[in-house]
């Protein structure tokens, strides 16, 4: 299918618009996130367009779906440029970005172009791991580097982190003074309350659930949420001023039953509903 369920919408009609990054080179275990985006669109055909907990349909959404950029797989920075400017051109035309990864090392090509649009931007991370290294194997651009670079670019303490269960002493010492880094669970997202209205990028990388939920992911860490949690601290999330979104590090082929490629589309159907 050349379309998520429901996407289809014309882009000049749109609220929100979903587009696709096929790169995981700098995957650092399990590659294959790569492949998210179309087994999501494909397998998105086995959901319902009804949510009987939000008690819409996505036939209600003005939706688009962009497809998938293009960039030579082996390379971060042109992936990252490509990113920033189809997010750019997204948000300029004052619609909802949503990014499908790939790795995530993506997110910050989005959370660039919000930046530079919204200057009080803040993100907020639900994933397993810090990813608040300087480098990674002498790299500085890497999905174990990415939130360090949002937080780079976004300056003050303005990096909200929930669910993190995995990172280096040296990470989690560095988040002291640099971010808001809520370990395990993700109920603490009431502490967004003192951010007022101030426009949020929310990023989610799918390892922050629990590998008993959704094993097919790059880098998968014992001790994860469970749906129903990531979703309910998803929906207080949403009623805030969310100006872009994306759901990273889904790996189909480590997950050869398609249910974790079926959840991450269930997941993606709730947020539209919820943001869109």
């Amino acid at each position: 299918m050349s379309n998520f369920i429901g996407c289809e919408s014309e882009y000049g009609h749109a609220r929100a618009v979903v587009f696709g990054v096929p790169f995981d080179s700098t995957a650092s275990y399990r590659p294959g996130a790569r492949f998210a985006p179309a087994a999501m669109r494909n397998e998105s055909y086995a959901i319902e367009t009804y949510s009987p907990m939000l008690e819409r349909d996505m036939g209600e959404l003005l939706v688009h779906d962009m497809g998938d950029l293009e960039f030579p797989l082996g390379a971060p920075e042109a992936m990252l440029e490509a990113v920033e400017e189809r997010a750019a051109k997204i948000l300029k035309d004052f619609k909802l970005p949503v990014m499908l990864g790939g790795e995530h090392l993506a997110t910050l090509g989005a959370v660039r172009a919000a930046r530079k649009m919204y200057p009080e931007l803040h993100v907020v991370q639900f994933d397993a791991h810090a990813d608040l290294r300087d480098e990674y194997l002498g790299a500085k651009l890497s999905h174990a580097t990415v939130m360090r670079r949002c937080a780079d670019a976004l300056g003050g303490k303005s990096l909200y982190q929930y669910g993190i269960r995995s990172g280096t002493h040296e990470e989690f010492n560095w988040a002291k003074n640099h971010s808001q880094l809520y370990k395990f669970g993700v109920s603490d997202v009431p502490a967004l309350d003192g951010i007022g209205d101030a426009p949020l990028y929310v990023t989610v990388d799918l390892d922050v659930l629990d590998p008993g939920v959704l094993p097919g992911t790059g880098t998968p860490e014992a001790g994860g949420v469970s749906y129903a949690e990531l979703l309910a601290a998803l929906k207080t999330v949403a009623q805030r001023n969310v100006v872009g979104v994306d759901i990273m590090e889904l790996s189909p082929p480590q997950d050869p039953s398609g249910g974790s490629t079926l959840t991450a589309c269930t997941l993606l159907r709730e947020l539209l509903l919820m943001l869109a």
